[in-house]
């Protein structure tokens, strides 16, 4: 009787063991798409800092699969592709027109954008309240507050009356940021160059379009295609003397002279809140496009120096950080 109950017992713990095994062996690593237009940089992995802090490891209880189209933009329709053909649970994008290549590839698969400037305008969600279909994640702002940077390039330049604005052409989400920003100008009584690019080969084009019309100024609207060239267009902008601001903090550490808009490391690190609450079984469509929380001004007196521009102390004492 013992000996029966021994071997019993033995049984069980060999069949529980077993079954432990095989459910720890069959446990699915959730599978994170990250689709970007430009290269790899530190928003990335503010990302991977925001997944840290939710207890995901990459390479242990989570995969991240890069696709990075490296400034070709004509390739982010295949690498979307690829990551739907890998069957990614989720697919993380930096940039509206990544967003777009992503929803275009599938239906089905949630897409959490890390950035969006006009995820309505662009008919990524139905609404910022209710996203409706697989997409959700953070806007930007860009579009109102590329009024702000006007004014704020008003302020830093005397006399300023005509700002050249470069935007990329190839997306119906600039153009939408062109015109509002066309609007925006009127009454701080600041005429608007429209500099198109369409890809790399056409900013020294942009620039020399910039000198003829006697541009005061240049506003970046951003997007893929400006941040893969970020360090070329800081430089022209250095080179023609014209007082540039952005919406990221990266062209002002690459050499541009203003940066005003959301914490783009705080709206990445964000985004894995998302990524975290669909791998717990959210609905996209249900989880609301949520809106910046941290601006920053940012001023760099070496570029300010550099095309012989005094910053106003005023303006100086109001910014979050000043590059010496």
């Amino acid at each position: 009787m013992r000996k029966s109950l021994s071997l019993l017992l033995i049984l069980v713990t060999l069949g529980t063991a077993t079954a432990t095994a095989e459910a720890q062996k069959s446990a699915k690593v959730p599978r994170i798409g990250f689709l970007s237009g430009g290269a790899r940089g530190a928003t990335h992995e503010a990302f991977r800092q925001g997944l840290r802090e939710l207890g995901y490891v990459e390479g242990k209880n989570i995969t991240i699969e890069y696709r990075l189209a490296q400034g070709k933009l004509d390739r982010l329709f295949d690498l979307a592709a690829e990551l739907v053909r890998l069957k990614v649970d989720i697919i993380v994008t930096p940039s509206t027109l990544d967003a777009l290549a992503a929803q275009r590839a599938t239906s089905t698969i949630p897409i959490v954008m890390a950035l969006s400037s006009d995820p309505v305008g662009t008919r990524l969600v139905q609404s910022l309240a209710r996203p409706g279909g697989n997409i959700t994640g953070l806007t930007t702002l860009s579009p109102e507050l590329n009024g702000k940077r006007l004014e704020l390039l008003k302020e830093a330049v005397p006399g300023l009356s005509r700002v050249a604005v470069l935007w990329n052409a190839a997306s119906p989400e600039k153009a939408l940021e062109f015109e509002g920003t066309q609007v925006q100008a009127v009454p701080l009584g600041l005429q608007v160059q429209s500099l198109e690019v369409r890809g790399p080969d056409d900013f020294e084009k942009a620039f020399r379009a910039a000198a003829r019309e006697r541009a005061g100024a240049l506003l970046t609207l951003t997007d893929a295609l400006t941040i893969s060239q970020l360090s070329r267009i800081a430089e022209l902008a250095a080179k023609s003397r014209l007082a540039a601001i952005f919406s990221e903090r990266e062209f002002v550490d690459a050499g541009g002279l203003i940066s005003y808009g959301p914490s783009s490391a705080d709206l990445f690190r964000r985004s894995a809140t998302y990524v975290d609450k669909i791998l717990k079984g959210a609905k996209p469509g249900d989880l609301p496009v949520q809106q910046p929380t941290r601006f920053e001004l940012v001023i760099n007196l070496k570029t300010a120096k550099k095309i012989g521009l005094r910053i106003p102390p005023e303006m100086l004492v109001r910014a979050d950080k000043v590059l010496k």
